[in-house]
């Protein structure tokens, strides 16, 4: 009966997805935005409290993020989920962690609906599958709570604009949970950029390389709705992981901005042989028809003529990678496994990142490292986005990442599909910002101290 009431809550977000048409390149570029609401949340402080947190789903995603927050003493007043069991075991966490029970909301699809409606609610963290996240936040927001959604904020331009767009109006901020920019390797070298160590930067590259196919196949989990994205689009439908950190390097929306975008797709394969290997024949798995090609590359290219190389695979074994480059003029960094070369040195080989940590270590993780890293997921970096978040809504300050990084780093999903669609036609990339992303410098993460 669990899987029941999941398969039907997933379903009837994929249904309404698969129902939106996507927009036309012309559509997608700066000349048919929307109309801007004269208002920005750039730069706009939470109102300083110790925030009251509600939780939307509260499956493996959620229960992490759950553990995350209450190890930064969040205060969890309300959680939600389609499957009951899974709100109570999450109840129980809370409750175990030394807090009141919250109130669970469980009576089905929009549930949320009542929760997102409550007064002693300041905070709205989303976990669910991608096609709820934009309901669900703008919901949040209007309902006058901040929101702070999973990874894509969005998955069409349209959707985009309405975060932004709701966030504006409604006062409320809409940050994306982009655990990657808070990664120990992430912020150092965001450090050493601010410093110049790089030099005048030239080109980054970015990546989600990720073998899921156990995890796309299995019956539980992600298993029950993401694989239904691989029957629907074409293109790069996970950009944020790699994107966000490069972006924060070359410091988009703070100083620079995407400008636009060419994306091709490799052929479908990966799921198709895993499938025959793996599925029996029957399962009804085999009625689907794969059409996301399994290596998608884009290409980016920002206003201050910067370019950044994008990939997305999970449907064929490749050890996780990111690739996390940022090159300049000096020298350059590349990821997995982490090495750095700078100008002068031996041309023959790469360096070690070490001799770097003691000056450039980020203070969060020299602060809150040890109990990061401790509490786990994704070797720390989700316990610091967590900590960072409520260090921000406790202390007044105004997000590290705004609605407009959320929109912007989502944007390759419905731009990369645009572009094979076209050929690889060049898709313009929204400004989201109304020509605001000129008024500031550098990712406020390099900034924290």
């Amino acid at each position: 009966m669990q899987d029941v009431s999941r398969r039907s809550f997933l379903r009837a977000g994929a249904m309404s997805a698969a129902a939106m048409n996507l927009p036309m390149p012309s559509e997608a570029s700066a000349g048919s935005e929307p109309k801007l609401t004269g208002q920005t949340m750039m730069n706009v402080s939470y109102e300083a409290k110790n925030p009251r947190v509600a939780l939307i789903g509260t499956g493996g995603r959620g229960t992490s993020l759950l553990g995350n927050l209450l190890g930064c003493d969040a205060q969890v007043v309300a959680l939600c989920d389609i499957v009951a069991e899974k709100a109570e075991h999450a109840q129980s966490l809370v409750v175990k962690a030394g807090q009141k029970a919250p109130e669970l909301y469980t009576r089905g699809d929009h549930d949320y609906e009542r929760l997102v409606a409550r007064e002693d609610v300041d905070l709205v963290v989303i976990a669910t599958p991608w096609n709820w996240h934009v309901p669900m936040a703008v919901a949040t927001m209007q309902h006058g709570k901040h929101a702070a959604v999973e990874v894509p904020a969005a998955t069409t331009i349209e959707d985009c604009w309405k975060l932004v767009h709701t966030s504006e109006t409604t006062r409320k901020h809409c940050v994306m949970l982009e655990n990657c920019c808070y990664g120990f390797n992430e912020t150092l070298i965001l450090n050493m950029v601010r410093a110049g160590e790089f030099g005048d930067l030239l080109y980054g590259e970015a990546a989600y390389l990720h073998d899921l196919r156990e995890e796309l196949f299995s019956n539980a989990g992600e298993g029950l709705w993401r694989r239904n994205f691989h029957t629907l689009l074409n293109g790069n439908m996970y950009p944020t992981h790699g994107l966000g950190p490069v972006a924060n390097y070359m410091s988009v929306n703070r100083g620079d901005r995407f400008e636009y975008l060419v994306s091709m797709s490799s052929p479908q394969r990966g799921l198709d042989v895993y499938r025959k290997v793996h599925l029996k024949e029957g399962d009804p798995r085999w009625s689907e028809k794969y059409i996301t090609g399994d290596l998608n590359t884009s290409l980016i290219k920002t206003a201050n003529g910067l370019t950044i190389t994008l990939k997305h695979d999970v449907s064929n074994p490749h050890p996780y990678d990111r690739i996390n480059t940022i090159a300049g003029t000096k020298g350059l960094f590349t990821d997995y496994p982490p090495r750095i070369y700078f100008d002068g040195e031996d041309p023959e080989a790469w360096g070690a990142i070490d001799r770097y940590k003691d000056q450039y270590q980020h203070p969060l993780w020299k602060n809150e490292g040890e109990l990061a890293r401790k509490l786990g997921g994704h070797g720390g970096m989700d316990f610091i986005m967590c900590f960072r978040l409520l260090e921000c809504m406790r202390k007044g300050l105004p997000p590290d990442m705004d609605v407009y990084d959320a929109a912007t780093w989502s944007a390759p999903g419905p731009l990369s599909e645009q572009s094979v669609a076209n050929g690889s036609a060049p898709m313009k990339f929204p400004d989201f910002t109304g020509g605001r992303w000129k008024d500031r410098q550098g990712s406020p993460i390099g900034k924290e101290a």
